[in-house]
């Protein structure tokens, strides 16, 4: 089995056709057929099946297309980190980020990096959370930045930037902008706008108001950050939200931020890592980097 036929593998989930997937390797269509053909004979099993005009992977070729996807991005990355011995200054950095740090942090910290460094070549993936995670145990970026309660799982390190404060936040013209300081019962009167499932902010909303016994007017749910800031202008409706993120609204008097009463859950901002990656020359420095930016 070589590298070549599981980009085939991996390529064929993608395309489900073959010339695609010769055009991409720069193959003819019958090569690929052949290789095809011939990892199907070495593994003892049917990986492909055609049907409706398409080349799909049978439930073995799907078990085996997993683990290509992992091999070929070791390759890749094995491929750019030998390379840099002999390209000081040189490189390519993939980082991927949820969505606060990824909006709110990373322009400014990428902005000043690439000045820095304008040979090192950086792509930013924003995605949420559990995405980043799953993309950094796929071997897909070299580093994740994310924004998340504490956490631990297996082949990843964690350090903390910085801590990212959930606030409460409201038009001006909201009742309880008067308010320097509210109870929780106060925010099962009033309208509550909800983040989608799958935000870290949804899970602790939740886990908040559980904890207090509190049963939210939850109207309406966005899955956008931008939406949800906008909804809240108008007027009726309150929500929590990451004070990074609504920091330029609050010096603007577009919204008011308040403290969330009795309120015991943190977040914070994380960098994280796959530990059986290797820590290349490019990503030592983004991380100096990223420190000293994080702290100002």
């Amino acid at each position: 089995m070589n590298l070549l036929k599981l980009q085939i593998v991996e390529l064929l989930e993608k395309h489900k056709k073959i010339t695609p997937v010769a055009d991409a390797l720069g193959l003819k269509q019958p090569t690929v057929t052949f290789h095809m053909k011939s990892l199907e004979q070495e593994l003892g099993v049917q990986l492909f099946e055609a049907r409706s005009g398409k080349i799909l992977l049978t439930e073995a070729g799907q078990s085996l297309c997993h683990y290509s996807a992992k091999i070929n991005s070791l390759a890749q990355e094995a491929e750019r980190v030998v390379k840099e011995y002999d390209q000081l200054g040189r490189g390519s950095l993939r980082i991927g980020a949820s969505y606060v740090p990824g909006t709110y942090m990373l322009p400014r910290i990428l902005s000043g990096f690439a000045k820095a460094y304008p040979r090192i070549s950086l792509t930013l993936m924003v995605k949420t959370a559990p995405v980043i995670k799953e993309m950094l145990l796929n071997h897909e970026i070299d580093l994740g930045i994310l924004s998340c309660e504490p956490f631990q799982a297996p082949y990843l390190a964690a350090q903390t930037l910085c801590e990212d404060e959930l606030v409460l936040i409201a038009s001006p013209q909201h009742p309880l902008a008067e308010n320097m300081e509210l109870d929780a019962e106060q925010l099962g009167k009033v309208p509550f706008l909800l983040h989608s499932p799958e935000s870290s902010t949804r899970q602790l909303t939740v886990k908040w108001a559980e904890h207090n016994g509190i049963e939210l007017n939850a109207h309406m749910e966005l899955d956008s950050l931008e939406a949800i800031k906008q909804t809240v202008m108008l007027g009726e409706s309150v929500s929590f939200v990451s004070r990074l993120a609504v920091r330029k609204e609050v010096e603007r008097g577009e919204l008011i931020s308040r403290p969330i009463p009795q309120n015991d859950y943190k977040r914070y901002v994380y960098y994280a890592y796959n530990i059986d990656r290797r820590q290349s020359a490019v990503l030592d420095q983004f991380k100096e980097h990223l420190f000293r930016s994080a702290a100002i």
